[in-house]
């Protein structure tokens, strides 16, 4: 079975996330597939790499970050919601063309279509 996961609560103040990651990691000790992960509305600050955690908290972006090199899941975030709360990939600032990243590498920003393309190739979808 092949699932793609929605994610929309922030990576602190819900358990959203948190358990979107946990259901993540039991989709591999199974014999099922996670095609995807989708974040969306509040859930595309999983992918803000200026949020900072104190050491002796969960750093549940650095998380999704270790799913995505482990596993191969592809973390797609929601441009238009990404760009609405200031997530954004080489946007020029100034005058002198300086660039700025906020997306966490390992995210990529994509749109409802390519949502829509893993919805067509699960068998289920999940969301948190």
């Amino acid at each position: 079975m092949s699932y793609t996961l929605l994610v929309t609560g922030p990576p602190y103040g819900t358990q959203n996330a948190s358990t979107a990651l946990l259901f993540s990691r039991a989709i591999f000790t199974s014999n099922y597939k996670l095609l995807s992960v989708f974040f969306h509305f509040d859930g595309v600050l999983n992918a803000n790499k200026l949020i900072s955690f104190s050491s002796d908290e969960y750093n549940l972006i650095e998380k999704w970050v270790d799913l995505n090199k482990t596993f191969g899941v592809k973390l797609n975030v929601c441009i238009s919601a990404a760009y609405r709360r200031g997530i954004v990939k080489n946007q020029v600032y100034n005058e002198f063309s300086r660039s700025i990243s906020t997306l966490k590498s390992s995210f990529h920003l994509t749109g409802f279509s390519e949502l829509a393309r893993y919805i067509e190739k699960s068998d289920r979808i999940i969301q948190f």
